[in-house]
């Protein structure tokens, strides 16, 4: 069996992963790296028709927006996701669409190439932790990731070998729910233990590499920055994707700054009533906390340009979420722009900024124009290093190849965990191919 890294391996985005046996070959995400005009897998088009199946993580660009580029090259098959996954790709879409012609580029596919996507719903199929039998010696289990909503992990038993990958990963999510990974034992006395129990290959999520701050220690740091920059009277700025942090992030404001007004564009509002709509997939006691925050009355969702200028130029200061966590959709920088009249402003950028993106550019103070206080204050919907060191506890593996962040970074993650007795990893990039 091979393993052959397509994308997401040393560095970050285009998720694409394959594995072939004597069997099967199966796809492990299909996504996009946004820099430039957008950075595809490494595909092989030859192989692409000889895929058995699909699998899915999660709608996140960086891991689904290269899925029309199978079915343009011979692909026939299904794509095993989740229902809230399969409702959000529209959006996800849209978007990239839009993104890659403000760069002046053309998508590499076509919309029938994105109408022809055939998905099977994996809850339809088995509740979480369930084995689901897919074809003779291809067999898959799923749980909850808490990355976002619908998102997932994947078990497989392929040909008489267990794998595991993580897709995004995160315990610490204050509304989602994650199911724990641990190996499974043998289900019956007399199964073979390296056929039923024995992972001999996991792809782990570890974006956040060496870093080993909690979500309590980031948060803390978040919450006294957002309170000098209101005492000083001036708003804060926080772009997030549509779907994702953006709604735990509200959450957390609104319990943390209660009566602080809130400007909310309409997108992240409808993730956030999106969210109520598929309480399985959230922690108990969530839902009440997504209902109130609802119908907050001090949350602001305005209906047009004239309604924001108002908001923004009132006495009081505002916490502004919009959408687009790199900054770079039209409304991301006219927010940007509008806040560029005093310094009392700050921006915060919560995740990643791509090589070449406008959040990256205000964070390194590459910008022609001279804008307010930039800064990157991350809240975890990732791995960092002592998630990782939980996680291959739980999901002891043969080999483990760490993913989704950059090389370098990876290459001392290894270096780390080697020392502490950790044995099988691999730090690979997109082109390499691991021997099973």
């Amino acid at each position: 069996m091979e393993l052959k890294i397509w994308g997401g391996a040393g560095e970050h985005g285009r998720s694409c992963y394959v594995l072939t046996g004597e069997q099967h070959r199966i796809m492990l995400d299909c996504g996009v790296k946004k820099e430039g005009t957008g950075q595809y897998p490494l595909l092989d088009v030859n192989l692409i028709p000889e895929l058995t199946a699909v699998f899915l993580s999660h709608a996140h660009e960086d891991h689904s927006m290269a899925l029309p580029l199978l079915y343009k090259h011979g692909y026939q098959g299904e794509i095993w996701t989740t229902r809230p996954t399969v409702s959000q790709l529209g959006l996800y879409f849209a978007n990239w669409g839009k993104y890659v012609a403000s760069r002046n580029g053309e998508l590499p596919y076509e919309p029938a190439h994105i109408s022809a996507l055939r998905f099977r719903i994996l809850e339809e199929g088995a509740l979480a932790g369930q084995w689901l039998q897919l074809d003779d010696g291809l067999r898959l289990q799923w749980g909850r990731s808490g990355h976002m909503l619908g998102s997932v992990w994947f078990r497989i038993q392929m040909e008489g070998q267990q794998l595991f990958f993580s897709g995004d990963f995160s315990r610490e999510s204050a509304l989602l729910a994650a199911d724990p990974p641990c190996t499974p034992r043998p289900e019956s006395p007399t199964a073979s233990t390296s056929s039923m129990s024995e992972t001999v290959l996991s792809i782990m999520d570890n974006a956040y590499g060496m870093d080993e701050e909690s979500q309590e220690q980031k948060m803390n740091a978040l919450q006294q920055f957002i309170l000098e920059v209101l005492g000083r009277g001036g708003h804060v700025l926080l772009p997030v994707p549509a779907f994702g942090r953006g709604q735990e992030l509200l959450v957390w404001m609104l319990s943390n700054f209660p009566n602080q007004p809130i400007l909310l564009e309409r997108a992240i509002y409808e993730g956030l009533r999106q969210m109520a709509e598929w309480e399985a997939w959230l922690r108990p006691g969530s839902l009440h906390s997504i209902e109130e925050a609802i119908n907050v009355p001090h949350v602001h969702v305005p209906g047009s340009q004239e309604e924001r200028l108002q908001l923004l130029e009132g006495e009081a200061p505002f916490i502004i979420f919009t959408t687009d966590g790199m900054m770079e959709s039209p409304r991301a920088r006219w927010y940007a722009e509008r806040l560029s009249l005093s310094s009392a402003h700050a921006i915060v950028i919560t995740g990643h900024a791509s090589q070449g993106t406008f959040a990256r550019r205000l964070l390194r103070g590459e910008t022609e124009e001279t804008y307010c206080e930039t800064v990157q204050m991350g809240y975890k919907i990732h791995q960092g290093l002592e998630d990782v060191r939980y996680m291959l506890q739980e999901v002891p593996s043969r080999h483990t190849v760490l993913v989704h962040a950059p090389k370098l970074e990876t290459d001392r993650v290894i270096v780390r965990l080697a020392g502490e007795g950790y044995p099988g990893l691999h730090s690979l990039q997109a082109g390499d191919v691991l021997q099973i």
